[in-house]
C-alpha cells in the first residue's frame, strides 16, 4: 500500500465508516417521509393542497433563491470579497490534465495553458490509457519521447514545462494520483483537456493561494460551451444560466465557510494538504466534490482553518453536454457521485463540530437528495390534472407557479447584473437572455435535470462507476462585451 492509499484508509470515511448518528437517520429519514406523505396527499386531499409536493418543493427552492440573494450582497463590491494581503513570496504551482482519447483538444489545452500571462511551473499530462491520436499529438507537436507505461517523461523539448505520464486507463482519480508524486510545486491545478482558460486565470489562483495560507481548494468559475448546431445551442443557453445560479450560490455558502463544490474542471489545490487525507477516491463518481468533503473534514477533525474558495476573477470555458441523451448521462453520474458522498460522509449531518458547513449546508445537502423527485412528482401530478380535466385545480396551482416564476424573474435581474461585476465583464451573459430562461426553464431543461438526477439513484444504488466518454469541442474563448 503507497503513501496515498494509507493517508486515504486514514481520513476517508467511505474506508473507515464511523457509526451513523441518530440525527443523521433523522434529517434523512424526513426527507424521505415527507415526501411519501405529501405523495400520498395528491390521492387524498382536496383544491391546492392536493398539489402540496409542488408547493414543498417551490418554496424550498425559493428559499435557497433568498439565502443566495442575501449572501451575495458582498459582491455588489467585488474588491471587498478579497481583503486579504499577501503572506509572502508567490505560490509555485503545477497542472495536471488528466485525458483521456483527447486528441482533438490536447494541442489547444496545453497551447492555452502555456501562454498564461502568469504560466505554471510544470504541466503533466496524465494519459489515462488514451487508444486514439493523442500520443501523436505529444509526440509530433510537442517533441516528447513516449515513456514506458506507469512512468513519466522527460521534459518536452519545444515546451520544458511539459511532461508526459503514461498510464493503464484506471479512471480520471487513478491517473490524477498516479501524477500526485510528481509534483514539486506549493499547489496543484487539475484542468480538463476540454477546458480553456482565460489569459489571466492561472494568476488569480495564484494571487488566492498567496493570499490566504488557509485556502486548501479552490475553483475558478466555468462557463459552458456546446459546440455548433441547434442541440448545441439550446443546450449552452440554459447550461449558461444554470452556472450564473450555481456558481453564485457556491458564492453564497463560501461566505459561511461552507463550500463543498468544486469543479474538478478548473481546481486549484494546495499540494501538501490533499497528500494529507490520501488525494483523490477512485471508487467515488465525482472525486473532486469528495475530495473537498475529506479536506474539510481533516481540517476540521485536526483543528485546522482549511476553507475552500469561489474565484470570479478566475474564468474559464468548459465543454457542456450538447445533446439531451449526453445531458442526462453528465447529471446521472454527477448525482449519483453526490448521493454516494452524502452516504459516506453523512456522520457530519447536523454535527455542531463541523460549524456551518454541518449544522447548515449537509442538512440542505440531505433535501437535495429527494428534490428532483419532489420535482417530478409536482409535474407530474400537473400532467394528471390536465389529462383527468381537473381544470378548477389547475388555475390555483398556476397562480402558484406563476408567482414562482416572477420571483425567478427578479432574481435573474439581480444576479445577471452581480455576475457580470463579479467576472470583470467576461460574459456572455444578457439580462433579456436570463429572464427569458426563467420562463421557460421550469418546463423544460429543468425536467431534464431531475430526469438525469433521478437516473443518478439508479446509477448509485448498482454500483456503477464510470469515467466514460464525450465528444469535445474547443470552447470559444469570452471577450469583453
Amino acid at each position: 500500500m503507497n503513501h496515498l492509499e494509507t493517508a486515504r484508509r486514514a481520513a476517508s470515511p467511505r474506508l473507515n465508516p464511523p457509526p451513523t448518528p441518530a440525527r443523521s437517520l433523522l434529517i434523512h429519514g424526513a426527507v424521505f417521509v415527507l415526501w411519501i406523505g405529501l405523495f400520498a396527499n395528491a390521492f387524498i386531499a382536496t383544491g391546492l393542497a392536493g398539489w402540496s409536493v409542488g408547493i414543498v418543493y417551490i418554496t424550498y427552492d425559493t428559499l435557497l433563491l433568498a439565502f443566495t440573494f442575501w449572501q451575495t450582497f458582498l459582491l455588489r463590491h467585488p474588491q471587498r470579497a478579497t481583503p486579504l494581503a499577501l503572506t509572502g513570496a508567490k505560490p509555485s504551482l503545477t497542472i495536471i490534465v488528466a485525458a483521456y482519447n483527447e486528441a482533438a483538444v490536447l494541442a489547444a489545452t496545453i497551447a492555452g495553458l502555456t501562454r498564461q500571462s502568469d504560466p505554471p511551473e510544470a504541466i503533466i499530462i496524465a494519459d489515462d490509457g488514451s487508444t486514439d491520436a493523442s500520443a501523436a499529438v505529444l509526440q509530433t507537436q510537442f517533441g516528447l519521447t513516449a515513456p514506458a507505461l506507469g512512468t513519466i517523461s522527460s521534459p518536452s523539448p519545444v515546451e520544458p514545462r511539459l511532461r508526459w505520464l503514461r498510464l493503464p486507463h484506471g479512471g480520471k482519480a487513478q491517473a490524477l494520483n498516479a501524477a500526485l508524486p510528481d509534483i514539486a510545486t506549493d499547489l496543484f491545478l487539475t484542468v480538463d483537456a476540454d477546458t480553456l482558460l482565460d489569459h489571466d486565470a492561472l494568476a488569480a489562483m495564484r494571487e488566492a493561494f498567496g493570499r490566504d495560507p488557509n485556502l486548501v481548494a479552490a475553483t475558478g468559475v466555468l462557463a459552458p460551451s456546446c459546440g455548433a448546431g441547434l442541440s448545441a445551442q439550446i443546450f449552452e443557453y440554459f447550461q449558461t444560466y444554470e452556472y450564473v445560479r450555481n456558481f453564485l450560490g457556491r458564492f453564497a455558502w463560501m461566505q459561511l465557510n461552507s463550500l463543498l463544490l468544486i469543479s474538478g474542471a478548473f481546481a486549484g489545490f494546495r499540494h501538501d494538504a490533499v497528500m494529507r487525507v490520501g488525494g483523490f477516491d477512485p471508487d467515488c463518481l465525482v472525486e473532486d466534490y469528495e475530495l473537498i468533503h475529506r479536506l474539510r473534514r481533516y481540517g476540521y477533525q485536526h483543528d485546522l482553518p482549511w476553507r475552500s474558495a469561489v474565484l470570479g476573477s478566475a474564468r474559464a470555458r468548459t465543454s457542456a453536454p450538447a445533446t439531451p441523451l449526453a445531458f442526462l448521462r453528465q447529471r446521472r453520474r454527477w448525482f449519483g457521485g453526490f448521493l454516494q458522498t452524502q452516504f459516506w460522509y453523512r456522520d457530519m449531518v447536523g454535527a455542531g463540530r463541523y460549524g456551518a458547513l454541518g449544522n447548515a449546508m449537509l442538512p440542505v445537502k440531505a433535501i437535495d437528495t429527494f428534490q428532483p423527485i419532489y420535482g417530478l412528482c409536482a409535474f407530474g401530478l400537473l400532467l394528471w390534472y390536465l389529462i383527468t380535466g381537473k381544470i378548477a385545480l389547475l388555475l390555483p396551482v398556476g397562480g402558484f407557479i406563476f408567482g414562482k416564476i416572477a420571483i425567478d424573474l427578479a432574481f435573474h435581474a439581480w444576479s445577471v447584473r452581480l455576475y457580470q461585476q463579479w467576472v470583470g465583464g467576461h460574459t456572455k451573459v444578457r439580462l433579456g437572455h436570463a429572464l427569458l430562461a426563467a420562463v421557460l426553464e421550469p418546463f423544460s431543461f429543468q425536467l431534464f435535470r431531475h430526469l438525469g438526477a433521478s437516473w443518478g439513484w439508479i446509477y448509485a444504488l448498482s454500483g456503477q462507476r464510470s469515467w466514460g466518454t464525450n465528444s469535445r469541442t474547443t470552447p470559444v474563448p469570452i471577450t469583453d462585451p
